[in-house]
């Protein structure tokens, strides 16, 4: 194992969660927390004042999300590793980030080691999913039918997640840099393609399919 010491931003909405990942950390004589963020812009500032080797990051969080943020990373500091470490077990969310080349995706009960091992994974360059979520994209790629939001573009797989969360248009505008009426034309486009008329039945079928936590 390399001598280099691993340096870790954590970035999660719940302190208490925070706190349990950097302790389960401090085991780990090749890792080092370095700084921890409570939203998707608070990560990216500290991703570039602190550079750290890979970044653990939660997908669901007030203002600015995990996908978004990711998205964002990746896209102006190529060389970061991010690692999704989420309650989201859905097989939509690791498409997904995925496909906005993050590093890897593991769910919250993942044990220590798992998390570990998965961290030293991708900083070595590798990528690393969980084998629950592995199974379910294998399985979702052997059926022909998949998640209705399947059918939504990046942005508007964006803006779904965030009107899910309660956040009103001028709030999703502001955290994207975009107008109101561009966010209104993703709204209406997403109610279009899932066949639903308001943001109620939008989230009642985010949570049909996982796409929410149910708690």
């Amino acid at each position: 194992m390399s001598n280099k010491i691993i340096k870790i931003l954590v970035v999660d909405d719940h302190k208490l969660v925070r706190t349990g990942i950097i302790g389960l950390l401090s085991t780990a004589n090749d890792m080092q927390v370095v700084a921890e963020a409570s939203n998707g812009e608070e990560a990216i500032n500290l991703a570039r004042k602190h550079s750290p080797d890979v970044i653990l990051m939660d997908l669901q969080m007030p203002g600015m999300g995990g996908l978004e943020a990711t998205r964002k990373l990746i896209r102006t500091i190529p060389d970061i590793k991010v690692l999704v470490v989420t309650i989201c077990d859905s097989d939509v969310f690791p498409a997904r980030v995925l496909e906005e080349k993050a590093a890897g995706y593991i769910t919250k009960n993942c044990s220590q080691k798992e998390l570990i091992e998965a961290i030293r994974k991708v900083q070595a360059g590798q990528r690393y999913i969980s084998p629950e979520i592995a199974q379910k994209l294998v399985l979702k790629r052997a059926v022909t039918e998949g998640s209705p939001f399947d059918m939504l573009s990046e942005r508007e797989f964006q803006v779904m997640i965030m009107i899910t969360k309660g956040q009103k248009v001028p709030q999703i505008a502001s955290v994207l840099h975009l107008s109101t009426k561009t966010v209104n034309t993703y709204r209406y486009r997403i109610f279009e393609k899932l066949g639903i008329k308001n943001d109620v039945e939008l989230t009642l079928l985010a949570l049909r399919h996982d796409i929410i936590d149910k708690n």
